[in-house]
């Protein structure tokens, strides 16, 4: 893993005009998808990116900002010919809701067979999952989505990316940043405590805590990208590069 683009840095409604949450990383394993919102397609087709090289989309939780681009992203697939085996990896239910919404937006889609072989894979609570060499760690975190919403600890190439994906604060995000070359953090607030959503004070408070060495913000709401100069950590915007 070396460099990490932000397709998406958005929260569910797009404040600030932002595409919906969705990372690529790249590295010598190749290119894989961390979330994967309905703009997916927006967002690759805008930055030159192509579908056809990931091979991995790693979802945190099934809420549709986060698993809903994948309906998109394997109608792309049928329509451009891919060939290249598709490995999808997410919470308990990620397979079920998937087709469910496959058939829902494109009917026949789910029963259509593709030129390029799917294959899902259901995390548990903090059992690791190996792609090529790097390893997936899912940590439970608290954010209703009708299934466990997890924060991920993603490990390989001799580099760590920690993502919190949606959660209110937890310890358990304290284990998943450790020593993480970056973690990146949902901030849907500056200061308001809502439930099952990280807010940037409770961050600012804890970042001792995490002991990452590079900590960045994304998802946030209207609230906190209206004020985004007084904010003292490091922030996503929409194509944004960072290296490992």
């Amino acid at each position: 893993m070396r460099k990490i683009k932000f397709l998406g840095s958005g929260d569910a409604l797009g404040s600030g005009g932002r595409m919906q949450s969705c990372l690529l990383v790249e590295g010598a394993a190749g290119q894989f998808l961390i979330d994967c919102g309905p703009s997916v397609m927006i967002a690759l087709k805008k930055f030159h990116i192509d579908p056809a090289l990931i091979e991995l989309i790693i979802i945190s939780h099934l809420h549709g900002d986060h698993f809903g681009g994948i309906p998109f992203f394997i109608l792309d697939g049928q329509f451009s010919s891919r060939t290249q085996p598709l490995l999808l990896a997410g919470p308990p239910g990620l397979k079920d809701r998937t087709t469910a919404a496959m058939e829902i937006l494109f009917p026949g889609l789910a029963q259509t067979k593709q030129k390029f072989p799917i294959k899902f894979i259901e995390f548990s609570k903090e059992k690791e999952e190996l792609w090529k060499g790097i390893k997936i760690i899912p940590y439970e975190v608290a954010h209703a989505s009708g299934a466990p919403a997890y924060a991920l600890r993603i490990e390989g190439e001799g580099k760590i990316l920690a993502y919190s994906g949606d959660t209110e604060w937890v310890e358990a995000l304290e284990k998943v940043a450790r020593d993480a070359d970056i973690f990146i953090s949902e901030a849907y607030f500056l200061e308001k405590n809502i439930k099952y959503h990280l807010n940037y004070q409770t961050l600012l408070a804890k970042q001792e805590n995490l002991k990452c060495r590079r900590l960045i913000l994304t998802h946030m709401h209207e609230d906190v990208l209206s004020r985004i100069k007084e904010i003292k950590i490091e922030w996503a915007e929409d194509g944004k590069e960072v290296y490992i």
